[in-house]
C-alpha cells in the first residue's frame, strides 16, 4: 500500500541523524530531531525543521525512552520514525509501538526484527532458508553438561555468544575442555548485564576468518536486490574500526553466491527495508552466516560510494510502499571505497576522550566524504558512543583509495580531545593491509 511520508522524526543523534536529515531535505520531507538535555547544541538539532527535548543525558531517560519519543512524534504530527542505528533501531517493542500508534517505522516489521534479533532463532531461520551455518547448538546452552555434550560433537575451538548480543559482549572463545564451564558462566553473566538476557549459544570457532557482509534492499512487493559486499575484518575486540567495498579477496563468483543466498533468505522470511547479512569467510573460501542486522549499518557509505545508491533514500521509499524500481542486473560496483571510524578515544589505550573541540580542520578534495556532527567549539559528551565522524574515500582502485585516505587523514585536525586518526594512519601504512592480506586477527598482530 502506497503512503506519502511528509515528516520524519529521527530517533537518534549525531552523524546518523544528520545523514538522514540530508536525504530528507533532498526528498522534500520535513524532519523532527529529538535530543537529550546534553545534546541541545548538537548539529542534528540545528538542521532539523523541528526539535523536541526528550529527557536528561542518560540514554535510558532519553534516546531509549519510547513513551517520550512517541509523544514527540505525536505532538509534531510526524508520519514516520527513522531509528538510524543503535539505540532502538532493532527493538521489536519500539517497532510494534510505532505500528500501534499509526506511525510508520522505517524498517522491517516487528516480527522480522524479533526473528533476526535473537541469534539462536536467526540461526534456525537461516538453516530453514538454506543458508550455510557453522556447526553449533540448535538451541540455547544453559548448563555445562549441555556445553560438554555439544563440544564432543563439534570439537574445539568454540565460541560462546550471547543470543541477544553484539559488539563482542557476552562472547568467549574456548580452546580446551577445562575452560568451558567457567567461560560459559562468564558469558551468561556478561550477556545478562549487557542485554538483560543471559541466553547464550555455542558454535565452532574459525581461527582466521574474514568478516564479509552483504547489503540488501527489499521492498514490500517481494522485490529484493543485494548491493555487493563490504569487508569489515579490521576490528578490535569485535568492534569494527574501518570498512571497505568491495573486499580485496572476494571473487565475482563468491560475490554472486553470497548475494544470491542473502536475497533468497530475504524472500523466504518476508523481509522489507535495508538490511545486512554478516558472514565469516574461511581461508578455504567457505562462508557461514553469522547474523543479520535489520537496520542501516554504520558502514553503509562505502556501499553508497561504489554503487551510487542512496540507501537511506531507498529505506524511505520502501516505507512509502514504493517498489525498488531497479533489478539486480542494474546494480554495479564501481571503483573502491574505504571508511575510517574516527572515535574520540585515546588511540593507544582505546579509552574515551570526551571534551571540547578547540580546533577543527576537515578534509576535502576529489573522492572524499565526511559524515560528522561535530564543529569547532563542540563538546563531545561522555554519555554516548565515542564515534565523532566517518571519513570515507572513493577512488578508481584500492591502491589509490588507500593513498587518498592517507592524504585525508593527514590533513584532518581535531584538537582538544584525542582521536583514533593516528591509528588509522598506521593502518593505511601497514604493508599487510595494503596487500589485502589480513583477517579478523589483524589488530591482534598489528605492529608485531
Amino acid at each position: 500500500m502506497k503512503r506519502e511520508i511528509k515528516k520524519i522524526l529521527i530517533a537518534n543523534r549525531g552523524e546518523i541523524a544528520c545523514r538522514i536529515i540530508w536525504t530528507c531535505k533532498e526528498m522534500g520531507i520535513k524532519t523532527v530531531a529529538v535530543h537529550s538535555e546534553a545534546d541541545r547544541e548538537a548539529l542534528h538539532v540545528r538542521f532539523a525543521d523541528e526539535a523536541v527535548c526528550i529527557g536528561p543525558a542518560p540514554s535510558v531517560q532519553s534516546y531509549l525512552n519510547i513513551p517520550a519519543i512517541i509523544s514527540a512524534a505525536e505532538i509534531t504530527n510526524a508520519d514516520a520514525i527513522h531509528p538510524g542505528y543503535g539505540f532502538l533501531a532493532e527493538s521489536e517493542t519500539f517497532a510494534k509501538v510505532c505500528e500501534d500508534c499509526n506511525i510508520k517505522f522505517i524498517g522491517p516489521r516487528p516480527n522480522v526484527i524479533r526473528m533476526m534479533g535473537d541469534k539462536v532463532e536467526a540461526r534456525k531461520t537461516m538453516i530453514d532458508s538454506g543458508v550455510p551455518i557453522l556447526p553449533g547448538s540448535p538451541d540455547p546452552i544453559a548448563t555445562p553438561e549441555e556445553a560438554f555434550a555439544l563440544v564432543e560433537k563439534i570439537g574445539f575451538p568454540v565460541i560462546i555468544k550471547a543470543a541477544a548480543g553484539g559488539g563482542g559482549r557476552g562472547m568467549r572463545i574456548v580452546r580446551q575442555k577445562e575452560d568451558l564451564a567457567s567461560n560459559l558462566e562468564l558469558a551468561q553473566t556478561e550477556a545478562l548485564a549487557a542485554f538483560k538476557n543471559g541466553t547464550v549459544y555455542i558454535e565452532r570457532y574459525i581461527e582466521r576468518p574474514r568478516h564479509i557482509e552483504i547489503q540488501v534492499l527489499a521492498d514490500e512487493h517481494g522485490n529484493v536486490v543485494h548491493l555487493g559486499e563490504r569487508e569489515c575484518s579490521i576490528q578490535r575486540r569485535h568492534q569494527k574500526l574501518l570498512e571497505e567495498a568491495p573486499s580485496a579477496v572476494l571473487t565475482k563468483e563468491q560475490r554472486e553466491k553470497m548475494g544470491a543466498v542473502a536475497v533468497d533468505a530475504c524472500k523466504k522470511i518476508g523481509y522489507s527495508s535495508a538490511g545486512t547479512f554478516e558472514f565469516l569467510l574461511d581461508e578455504d573460501g567457505s562462508f557461514y552466516f553469522m547474523e543479520m542486522n535489520t537496520r542501516v549499518q554504520v558502514e553503509h557509505p562505502v556501499t553508497e560510494m561504489v554503487t551510487v545508491i542512496d540507501i537511506v533514500r531507498q529505506q524511505i521509499r520502501i516505507a512509502q510502499g514504493e517498489e525498488l524500481g531497479f533489478k539486480q542486473e542494474d546494480v554495479g560496483m564501481f571503483g573502491h571505497s574505504i571508511e575510517c571510524r574516527i572515535n574520540a578515544e585515546d588511540p593507544e589505550k582505546f579509552t574515551p576522550s570526551p571534551g571540547k573541540i578547540t580546533a577543527l580542520n576537515l578534509p576535502g578534495g576529489p573522492g572524499v566524504r565526511l559524515d560528522t556532527a561535530v564543529y569547532p567549539g563542540y563538546t563531545v559528551p561522555p554519555y554516548y558512543d565515542s564515534m565523532i565522524a566517518k571519513l570515507i574515500v572513493h577512488a578508481r582502485t584500492r591502491e589509490i583509495a588507500i593513498a587518498r585516505m592517507r592524504r585525508a587523514l593527514e590533513v584532518m585536525v581535531v584538537e582538544g580531545i584525542k582521536t583514533t586518526i593516528p591509528l588509522h594512519l598506521k593502518i593505511m601504512n601497514d604493508e599487510k593491509f595494503q596487500k589485502g592480506d589480513f583477517s579478523t586477527k589483524f589488530m591482534e598482530e598489528f605492529g608485531k
